[in-house]
């Protein structure tokens, strides 16, 4: 089944594409955090919708990720230091730094990963549904 959803995503990503946030489909992660995708060959972005409180719980990952906030705020916390992004801010998290984030008030931001989340893309993502780290310790 996974291999199934990797395969959608690089069949459409060998064409242009335009879309429109209003028409990509939301996925509900949780009660708090909901998200759209746009994917391309080798690179994604997500727009993710977060509610005051949520909860996006410590992780790493291969792809840098650049985090646009859009509006409200989001702590980071990354090496044991916390990081408030606001609207109109950027942060860039390079590839394998372990990271976690708390919507300070509800929030919108985006996303940029390079490489491919695989991860997201093939549903593999339990820590934004559970809430609960899955890093060994």
């Amino acid at each position: 089944m996974a291999q199934d959803k990797m395969a959608k995503w690089k069949k459409a990503a060998k064409k242009p594409q335009l879309l429109r946030w209003s028409e990509v489909k939301e996925e509900r992660m949780n009660a708090k955090i909901t998200r759209k995708l746009a994917v391309g060959q080798n690179e994604m972005i997500g727009r993710l919708s977060l509610k005051k409180g949520a909860i996006v719980p410590p992780h790493k990952h291969l792809a840098e990720q650049i985090t646009m906030v859009m509006s409200g705020a989001l702590k980071f916390t990354i090496g044991g230091e916390d990081i408030t992004v606001k609207a109109g801010e950027v942060l860039v998290i390079p590839p394998n730094v372990v990271h976690s984030a708390e919507a300070l008030e509800d929030s919108d931001d985006i996303d940029s990963f390079s490489p491919l989340r695989v991860d997201w893309l093939t549903g593999d993502d339990s820590y934004l549904k559970t809430g609960k780290s899955t890093l060994k310790r």
